[in-house]
């Protein structure tokens, strides 16, 4: 951690390594190819928009009406002014995509190493443990980016942490500060909240030990520049963290107003995600082996066990054609846990569990206690509904923690420990301060452990019926004997997996033997290690993520092809509303080529959700029409897709003869079902005392028609000989959109559910309503001044230390 050459050299070279280490893992980058993502594929089908008009104009559009009937693009790419932490990210994120990501769980693996005080070349040694974790590379694949982007800088934060404990007061609280702020930045609240809870452990586990040693004082000074460091981190990312509290509040994220199911049943009430929802992906007890060996539960949906199969064999002795065999046979549903999708299991390495055992055997003190604790809580967290009585109490009691999905999730916190505690098991044995004898012994009952292990998953096998989920779809395919070779493979991989993990246990700890004897050095002993657990983790990763994944750039950059279907569509230039009932509201392709009812992101607008499940998918079609939705996409009797002209519906605004007037958010929705939105609008007159008239005169005259559309400024253009009350077939958002009439500003009002709804007077009229987020001024603001704060600290701590440094060289001469 010292600022000269001598110390640098190692550190720079550590870089170099991971840069080529990164690389050679995903080689495809340079030859010009990018690794395709589901998940982003459909972020770029919901960012399309955006990302067009963007180029077109160089304007940042902060709404879309390309998805789900009109959002805010806070989750969708959006930049905002004096975002400097981004620039900055985008610094450090040097190598193409996912190389970056990678690169960025090595270095930042590494930084907590060197703030722990281990020596460069274990740091290396468990910056490769960390960063090749299965989970860690499978996210990567899936296009779990924001996942994998703030998964890279939480060692950071925590090496911040432990310096500030460590009384290194400045550059910690520099570094917590400046990684805290890249976290943030990073956009994935639900990692960072779950890392939070690892802090959360570490400050009780120090406030035990500071209490036992009098150390009160240093104890709390350093818990108060802690705050103030994260305090800075957030301001400094004020404008994304207002931005996306706004819309989370909208979205299915926030609390609900409806007490009401859509059969007319209680509703849970509830300010967070629905339970199940929560709890749909729990990772089960059984199948927390797989930490151990990968494929104890078959790996994932899709395993590739080639011509070496039980069911490729059955599938030729059936006369089956060998390429239509080995097809089958190279996406085998191996998979037979509870979760409904699996793409690979999170195997964390058998020589990595080894370590962490072997480091709760030798490191000693504080630093073993909360990293221990937290893989524990971690482990048992991630069985969800599986450990219910934990899992509710968390929802009901834990602030924010129903805020997220996919508890399983929160094993990326033991992902973190393990490797942590087993290199700092490992510097143990390097600095031989403790006796021979006792790390022996240690070594010995580690081993013993791991042994224990594999004795008990081969026992446990005979409980095991090897039964999957999807099991009776393929009975019903094919035959009852395929599922039988099907069970029979799940049985060979579970039993070969097993072996494959004590063979890597056992040739780690005979190199730690031959260390700890001193038949090797420590140099020998590391590239030992290190080669084992890049050759356990990368062959474990390959199967999930190689080369195979990799696509020319062109159609990473494309995702979606245009069929002649939306070629057709795509010739109408009005602007109106496309509904895929196949995709229904989970899925973005139909948003990449128009704009769409539909859409994929993991806060969905909570009315438009309400909205189909309340009335879309009942086949309102009243609720079709107001939507502007004017193609449905549906089969004809040979199964072909045709985009079917919905001739009823209401266009971008139109003028009602009667309000109909409501009292909560439940009569709103279910005065749906019988209005007729052409002429009525539902409004809830409690929320808008003032709407006293009801009634209005529409003669034939009246018209409203869209003079100019962009996503954040649109144009209407009225006539009408009385005063009138219009609706528009735009999603209401409470906050940012201003409406004026002929330039004078005015107010407009919540309609039939999610809709806008505008009181217009008699005459001929021009109205504007313009998306101008006031979160997005007063955010940039406070950004702005924290960052040049943030950048004061850093150069006036660089500076004292560079002066305290020459000074001590001075006295010492």
């Amino acid at each position: 951690m010292k600022l000269s050459p001598k110390y640098a050299i190692p550190h720079l070279g550590a870089l170099v390594f991971f840069i080529l280490v990164a690389l050679i893992y995903f080689y495809p980058v340079l030859q010009g190819k990018a690794i395709f993502q589901s998940d982003i594929a459909q972020y770029k089908g919901m960012a399309k928009e955006r990302n067009d008009y963007k180029e077109l104009t160089g304007v940042e559009s902060y709404w879309t009406n390309s998805a789900f009937g009109g959002m805010p693009t806070y989750q969708l790419g959006a930049n905002y002014p004096h975002d400097y932490i981004k620039k900055l990210d985008r610094l450090i994120r040097f190598l193409p995509r996912p190389a970056d990501y990678l690169f960025l769980y090595f270095v930042g693996f590494y930084i907590l190493m060197l703030c722990l005080k281990v020596e460069f070349r274990l740091a290396v040694l468990g910056a490769l443990a960390f960063g090749f974790s299965t989970y860690l590379i499978i996210i990567l694949g899936v296009g779990h980016n924001a996942k994998a982007h703030a998964l890279g800088y939480v060692p950071m934060v925590l090496g911040g942490i432990l310096l500030v404990f460590r009384k290194k007061y400045l550059l910690g609280f520099i570094l917590t500060a400046l990684a805290m702020a890249l976290e943030i930045s990073a956009n994935h609240y639900q990692m960072t909240y779950y890392f939070m809870l690892l802090v959360l452990i570490l400050g009780l586990v120090y406030l035990v030990y500071a209490i036992k040693k009098k150390q009160l004082k240093h104890y709390f000074l350093s818990v108060g520049l802690l705050i103030l460091a994260v305090a800075l981190s957030i301001t400094t990312n004020a404008t994304g963290l207002l931005a996306t509290k706004e819309y989370a509040d909208w979205s299915t994220r926030g609390k609900s107003e409806l007490t009401i199911n859509p059969d007319g049943s209680p509703k849970e009430a509830s300010n967070g995600l629905d339970r199940e929802y929560i709890t749909q992906y729990s990772y089960g007890i059984s199948e927390s082996l797989n930490l151990f060996a990968p494929r104890l539960f078959g790996g994932s949906g899709n395993e590739n066990l080639g011509t070496g199969s039980k069911a490729y064999e059955y599938l030729i002795n059936q006369g089956v054609p060998p390429n239509r065999a080995i097809e089958f046979s190279q996406n085998l549903p191996l998979y037979w846990g509870d979760q409904p999708i699996v793409a690979a299991p999170a195997y964390v390495g058998a020589i990595v569990l080894f370590l962490f055992v072997l480091g709760l055997f030798l490191v000693k003190g504080k630093r073993k206690w909360w990293l221990a604790f937290g893989a524990l809580l971690s482990l048992v967290l991630s069985w969800g509904k599986n450990f219910p009585e934990l899992t509710n109490f968390m929802i009901d009691y834990f602030p924010l923690y129903n805020k997220f999905r996919a508890v399983s999730s929160i094993q990326v916190v033991l992902e973190l420990c393990l490797p942590v505690l087993g290199i700092l098991g490992l510097r143990e044995i390097f600095k031989a301060k403790i006796p021979r004898k006792d790390m022996l012994k240690a070594l010995k009952w580690s081993g013993s452990i791991i042994l224990g292990l594999v004795v008990f998953i081969f026992v446990l096998m005979g409980f095991f019926d090897f039964d999957g989920v999807r099991d009776e779809f393929y009975r019903q395919q094919f035959w009852e004997e395929l599922v039988t070779m099907i069970k029979r493979d799940r049985e060979a991989v579970y039993i070969n997996d097993t072996i494959r993990s004590l063979i890597y246990v056992a040739l780690a700890a005979f190199v730690i033997w031959l260390l700890i004897k001193e038949k090797i050095n420590k140099t020998i002993a590391t590239i030992a290690l290190g080669v084992l657990i890049l050759f356990d983790l990368v062959g474990v990763a390959t199967r999930y993520v190689n080369e195979d994944d990799f696509v020319r750039q062109r159609q990473v950059n494309s995702p979606f092809q245009a069929s002649q279907i939306d070629n057709a569509i795509q010739q109408d230039k009005a602007i109106y509303r496309v509904f895929d009932p196949q995709e229904g509201i989970n899925g973005a392709r139909t948003s990449y080529f128009h704009k769409s009812i539909g859409g994929y992101h993991a806060a969905k607008p909570k009315r438009l959700q309400d909205l189909f499940e309340y009335h879309l998918y009942q086949n309102n079609t009243e609720v079709l029409d107001m939507l502007n939705v004017k193609y449905v996409i549906q089969q004809d009797e040979e199964g072909n897709s045709i985009p079917a002209i919905n001739d009823n519906m209401n266009g971008n605004a139109w003028f009602i003869e009667r309000i109909i007037p409501v009292g909560s958010s439940n009569e709103e929705i279910q005065a749906l079902s019988s209005f007729t939105s052409k002429k009525e609008a539902v409004v809830n007159t409690q929320m808008y005392p003032q709407l006293t008239k009801h009634n209005y005169e529409v003669d034939s005259l009246a018209k409203i028609e869209l003079v100019d559309y962009r996503p954040n400024l649109i144009k209407y253009r009225s006539e009408n000989n009385s005063d009138g009350f219009a609706v528009f077939s735009e999603m209401h958002y409470p906050k940012g959109w201003n409406v004026t009439i002929d330039g004078n500003p005015e107010e407009h009002f919540r309609v039939n559910y999610a809709l806008r709804g505008l009181r217009i007077p008699e005459g001929r009229h021009d109205i504007v309503f313009e998306f101008e987020p006031e979160v997005i001024q007063m955010g940039s603001q406070i950004s702005l001044a924290s960052c040049i704060a943030m950048a004061v600290i850093i150069l006036g701590g660089l500076g004292f230390s560079l002066f305290s440094g020459s000074k001590k060289k001075k006295n010492k001469a």
